[in-house]
């Protein structure tokens, strides 16, 4: 029994930066949380739950979803430190930002 609970002990230990995730929420034309700060390897994933289409698009063509219709949503593993603006292609004046840490 002590063997199979130092197993899962050092397996938890181990689990590789990239096992984080965190969602954003699109509702009210509004990305929430707006800015957003990461680890390297994070996946983030943004829900549409606004009644009407949005997209998710980085200001410098690094990701872009497709129209996400209510209840659907689009993940990115940002694995490259830096700062990704990105916005809304159908409604511009939605905005956000990745900030992304080594």
């Amino acid at each position: 029994m002590k063997t199979r609970l130092l197993a899962v002990a050092c397996l938890v230990l181990s689990m590789p930066v990239w096992a984080n995730e965190v969602k954003i929420d699109i509702k009210e034309f509004m990305f929430g949380p707006k800015d957003l700060t990461v680890a390297a390897g994070t996946k983030v994933t943004w829900v549409n739950d606004d009644e009407i289409p949005h997209t998710v698009a980085e200001t410098h063509k690094a990701f872009r979803s497709a129209a996400l219709d209510s209840g659907d949503s689009y993940s990115w593993v940002f694995n490259t430190p830096g700062e990704f603006e990105y916005f809304c292609s159908l409604h511009p004046q939605m905005v956000g930002k990745i900030i992304v840490s080594p």
